[in-house]
């Protein structure tokens, strides 16, 4: 195990805000994110009636006034132009644009908590909210709802697709599963519930063990906040306000391990598709790095702590990893996204700087470069990362496009390449499918964005080459700053 304690002098200056503290750790991660310039907004709201989960905020008083009778809003008028903002020195000579393409409220629904896309066999996105609800939507040629998964537990705080099966976190610490497949007779697809996590059983026999005993049937003791699936080895991960990560064997949907993870609740986690590593990322400003051992030599415990990484003493609140595994970022409370380059050992490259308030969600595209941050500041930051001199702490961040819109914190993104069906926004405001089947160019992203005022956006976000003279919507482009190279993680085997 390997870990180096925080060099204070090489941490970014923390911005001019503090971030709200609540006195009660059980409560849901989503008021941990919030900043405490708007006290008035959020509220802590207990119902003691449900004793599943008994803890969950209030909707956001964020909310624009929208037309009742109207369940779609108008995608926003004008083009947003960009220039882009060089993190490191010299001038940028490419522009971008960007454009909501399509705006749909589900306020009926309340928060948009959760959201996940199945790009694999067709383009869907998944969403949930406080509603007892997943709603389906295709992405082209318009965002249409297509269908919903239905089930007597509210509050979707998580959702993970792989492949063909749908994992959904609810409210009442329960995670069900369902299972797309395509109907007989050609009319498209459909959903069928294929199992629950834990089963009623394992549920009951939690309830009767003995006390003190590690009983790896039962549930979290708190509300989960992420999941992660490892398909080749037949896992899937889930962590908690109760600072551990279960593990369950999706073959037969039971617990097969229990990890005390963090000193503090757990944010967000995931898994590296090259070496399944587990990230975890919790309140107590530390991001972990787990290994699955197979040999038994960790005491009984197949996971295994290999590396901490500490995070400039802010907490963390949102992962995202590059698809080829080599740079991890982290959104913390402090509104910075720090990032760690990853070959042999974890190296810091820095920080990404603009959010004003905590980042609460992270979205790496898996083609083109592009990373999406989501903050409680109610914007989404659309970065590129460019690799100069072989990458490493040579990779530049630029900041191509402030996304704003939301009326609320935004807690849920997800990011397509545009060489996937987008819509490409045409200079007199009209939209055309692009469907090429992949290629390598680069020509920008589609960023869906949920948000606790309810809303859903997509955007177009556009890569030009231009003068670089566009004007940079929003206030600031945000930053790098870089770290100082010196702070290197070994990733022990």
């Amino acid at each position: 195990m390997a870990s180096l304690s925080d060099n204070s002098q090489t941490s970014p200056p923390n911005p001019s805000f503090a971030i709200r503290d609540t006195t009660d750790h059980r409560l849901t991660f989503l008021l941990r994110s919030l900043s405490s310039k708007d006290p008035s907004d959020y509220h802590n709201n207990i119902d003691d009636d449900n004793e599943d989960f008994p803890y969950h905020p209030s909707p956001p008083r964020l909310s624009v006034q929208h037309d009742r009778n109207s369940h779609h809003r108008a995608p926003s008028p004008p083009l947003k132009l960009h220039s882009s903002t060089a993190c490191r020195g010299g001038t940028e000579t490419t522009s971008s644009s960007y454009r909501c393409v399509a705006s749909t409220a589900v306020k009926k629904d309340g928060q948009v908590l959760s959201m996940a896309a199945a790009t694999s066999d067709v383009e869907l996105l998944y969403t949930g909210t406080d509603a007892n609800v997943i709603r389906v939507w295709k992405l082209a040629p318009e965002l249409t709802e297509c269908g919903q998964l239905k089930t007597r537990a509210g509050r979707v705080v998580a959702i993970h697709v792989a492949g063909d099966r749908v994992y959904g976190a609810y409210g009442d610490g329960k995670i069900r599963v369902w299972q797309r497949t395509w109907r007989d007779s050609g009319g498209g697809f459909k959903h069928v519930r294929v199992g629950t996590i834990p089963a009623t059983g394992g549920v009951v026999r939690s309830y009767i063990s003995a006390a003190g005993k590690d009983n790896k049937t039962s549930r979290h003791k708190g509300p989960i906040t992420s999941l992660a699936i490892n398909i080749a080895d037949d896992i899937l991960y889930s962590s908690s306000l109760d600072k551990t990560v279960k593990v369950w064997r999706i073959s037969d949907l039971k617990c097969v391990e229990t990890i005390p993870a963090h000193s503090s609740s757990i944010n967000s986690i995931l898994v590296s598709g090259a070496d399944a590593l587990l990230f975890t990322a919790s309140d107590d400003a530390t991001i972990r790095v787990w290994r699955r051992n197979f040999c038994g030599s960790t005491g009984g415990r197949p996971h295994a702590l290999v590396v901490t990484l500490p995070a400039k003493q802010s907490p963390v609140k949102a992962l995202a990893l590059t698809p080829d595994g080599s740079v991890l970022y982290g959104g913390c409370s402090d509104g910075y996204v720090h990032f760690w380059t990853k070959g042999w050992q974890l190296q810091y490259g820095g920080a990404l700087q603009g959010h004003t308030h905590a980042v609460m969600v992270l979205a790496a595209a898996r083609d083109g470069g592009y990373v999406v941050s989501g903050s409680a500041d109610r914007t989404c930051r659309v970065w590129r990362r460019d690799v100069v001199d072989g990458g490493g702490v040579g990779s530049r961040h630029v900041c191509l496009a402030v996304l704003v819109g939301h009326h609320g914190p935004v807690r849920s993104l997800v990011v397509l390449a545009a060489t996937r069906s987008m819509w490409r926004v045409g200079g007199g405001g009209d939209r055309e499918v692009v469907n090429d089947g992949g290629g390598g160019d680069d020509r920008g992203c589609v960023v869906c964005s949920g948000s606790l005022d309810g809303v859903l956006k997509v955007w177009s976000v556009t890569r030009d080459s231009g003068d670089g003279k566009g004007i940079l919507h929003g206030g600031g482009g945000g930053g790098w700053l870089p770290g100082n190279g010196r702070e290197y993680f070994e990733l022990q085997k």
